[in-house]
């Protein structure tokens, strides 16, 4: 069993959201504590979430179930900015700025990493903007089109950010004494150490690559989903479990002020 499982970046509401496959990812893993890192809606736009998103917060609201002893902990990103009594009131679990625990001996941060890259901070509307671009042209990329050449810049600047993430984040992990600090934001699932201290981005769920991360003993490893590791993972699911399932799904719809079975319009290297 893990200590900790992070999962960042879903953008619940974008089209290219993979929310089946983290939610397979979930059901598949035993841990002690998930971290929802940031980013789990595309926007504050409900109308947009699919049959598969509402799937995915069921999923998180029945795992914060007391019986279930797993803590689960929501750490706010620049997109889910504004959802913090939402979140709390729908999948029952308190949202972060930052969340900071001790294992192993060491001091771990998780934080978005929003606050690290300078555009998002001073210009949050324009950045927020220009993500949902950049995910639209990840949906319309065609090879040979000049689509293509702009996603290719895109992703220069896009790994230019994430050097300055990773950089912020670890001067403010020395800062507040941690050993080990999480974000998400780029969608660029890397590591980094820096005089004893280790930083690790969780990925994305919105690109080809599809990561995530674990802590345990043995210390943090990055996953990359693979379908064929999941291929008969809802075969395996009880009747009863899937019932609880759809139960807590059709709660927070519910508690929404939506109904989940309205029929809404449904990156790697």
């Amino acid at each position: 069993m893990y200590n900790t499982l992070i999962l960042s970046d879903l953008h619940l509401g974008a089209e290219t959201s993979r929310a089946r496959e983290a939610t397979q990812v979930l059901k598949n893993s035993r841990f002690q504590r998930l971290i929802l890192l940031g980013d789990i809606f595309a926007d504050l736009n409900f109308a947009r979430l699919t049959k598969e998103h509402w799937k995915f917060l069921g999923y998180i609201r029945k795992l914060s179930s007391p019986k279930r002893h797993i803590e689960v902990v929501w750490v706010e990103g620049n997109h889910d900015h504004g959802l913090t009594d939402i979140m709390s009131h729908l999948v029952g679990i308190r949202v972060y700025q930052d969340y900071r625990w001790d294992y192993g001996g060491l001091r771990h941060i998780a934080i978005h990493g929003h606050q690290f890259d300078g555009f998002q901070v001073n210009r949050i509307r324009l950045s927020r903007w220009g993500t949902s671009l950049f995910l639209q042209l990840q949906k319309l990329d065609l090879k040979g089109n000049p689509i293509t050449r702009m996603i290719d810049r895109l992703n220069t600047r896009w790994l230019r950010m994430s050097a300055k993430v990773a950089s912020g984040a670890l001067a403010y992990a020395r800062q507040h004494g941690a050993g080990r600090i999480f974000c998400g934001h780029t969608h660029e699932a890397i590591h980094a150490e820096q005089d004893g201290i280790y930083y690790y981005n969780s990925g994305g769920w919105v690109d080809s690559r599809l990561t995530y991360l674990t802590v345990d003993e043995q210390g943090v490893k990055t996953h990359e989903y693979n379908e064929h590791d999941y291929e008969r993972a809802d075969d395996r699911d009880s009747g009863e479990e899937r019932g609880e399932a759809d139960s807590a799904t059709a709660d927070v719809a519910d508690e929404s002020g939506l109904l989940e079975d309205v029929e809404y319009e449904s990156v790697g290297r």
